[in-house]
């Protein structure tokens, strides 16, 4: 694993089951050319070294523990914008940064992008994929890095983004449009996700292609990512390549078995959990806890990805070396690979 880079350095970043595709997705006439198509080119885009170097970022100093209106949570912003114009997502209303006046006098910023399903044929419905990228900052001079928390979360969904670019080279068409959001101000009573939502409400988010406002009917899903990097409380079995996805019953009953179908088929074989570690009470609290919060008390279909709490969450310990670079980029792809048989 290579060590901590210098932050003022620049980062660069068949036999398949025809009734059974057929019985998933019954609107799509070539269901099963989703299953065969070139993954490769999405695969090639997520490797261990650069999500090392992209956690590494987040957690640096220069970030300064990446705390709402800190100059380390412009930083992290500022990277994140160059990440999704480097992946040529389409900004909203002329700019990805969305204000979030977080309360106290604090103001931090949403970074959003979309990718369209199709230019040509333009999509009118919408499937959201967010992971906060703020932190606790510095208290009392110590730096909370938040490499797990949620850097790791942050480097995922920009990953997945870029996977998607990727695709979307190759002419890959999709039914749905997807909009990037990393959310600010998590720690701030989340109120990134809260002002995203007020913006979806009041009509103020418009597609950047159509011109017309993203209203909370056309939106069929969200997907949230918060810690999704370490592999420090495994499941009873004890494996460490393992992931927790709270929210599954929330989605059609045709397509709750797709996370194990795509588990699976691409080869991923992480050992897949759709409670908190088996317990029905802590399942309930922590599908509520982070920012698919507001989509679900909105009725909207909402899932969160996650490699549960550590005892190095919410401290000073919480580095990338704690991380584990393999285990990440399964993950990654998995939900990459699920989101695309979502759309």
């Amino acid at each position: 694993m290579p060590g901590m880079i210098n932050p003022a350095k620049k980062y660069r970043h068949i036999f398949i089951f025809p009734l059974l595709m057929a019985l998933l997705m019954p609107s799509e006439a070539s269901a099963q050319s989703s299953w065969t198509s070139n993954d490769n080119i999405a695969h090639n885009v997520v490797w261990e070294e650069q999500l090392y170097r992209d956690i590494c970022f987040l957690s640096d100093s220069l970030c300064g523990g990446r705390a709402t209106g800190s100059r380390g949570g412009n930083e992290a912003a500022f990277w994140l914008i160059r990440a999704f114009r480097g992946a040529k997502l389409m900004a909203f209303n002329g700019s990805y940064a969305k204000h979030v006046f977080a309360g106290h006098g604090l103001v931090g910023h949403n970074i959003v992008g979309m990718i369209p399903g199709s230019r040509k044929s333009p999509c009118s419905s919408y499937i959201i994929v967010g992971a906060h990228y703020d932190n606790i900052g510095i208290l009392k001079g110590k730096m909370f890095p938040g490499a797990d928390s949620n850097a790791s979360g942050t480097v995922a969904m920009k990953t997945i983004a870029e996977m998607f670019a990727a695709m979307k080279l190759l002419g890959k068409v999709y039914r749905q449009n997807i909009i990037f959001v990393a959310f600010d101000a998590y720690r701030m009573n989340h109120a990134g996700s809260e002002a995203f939502w007020r913006m979806i409400e009041n009509g103020s988010l418009t597609d950047p292609l159509t011109g017309e406002a993203v209203t909370p009917d056309k939106i069929s899903l969200m997907v949230n990512i918060d810690q999704v990097g370490s592999s420090l409380s495994p499941l009873a079995s004890g494996r460490k390549d393992y992931m927790i996805m709270l929210g599954n019953g929330s989605l059609d009953r045709q397509a709750q078995g797709l996370i194990s179908m795509c588990n699976r088929f691409y080869g991923t074989d992480l050992e897949l959990s759709h409670t908190y570690y088996g317990s029905e009470q802590f399942t309930e609290v922590f599908y509520t806890l982070s920012d698919q919060k507001v989509f679900i008390r909105n009725g909207i279909p909402s899932v969160l990805f996650t490699s549960g709490i550590t005892m190095r969450t919410n401290n000073t310990t919480d580095t990338p070396e704690s991380l584990d670079m393999a285990v990440l980029r399964k993950r990654i792809i998995l939900i990459f690979h699920w989101l695309e048989k979502m759309m």
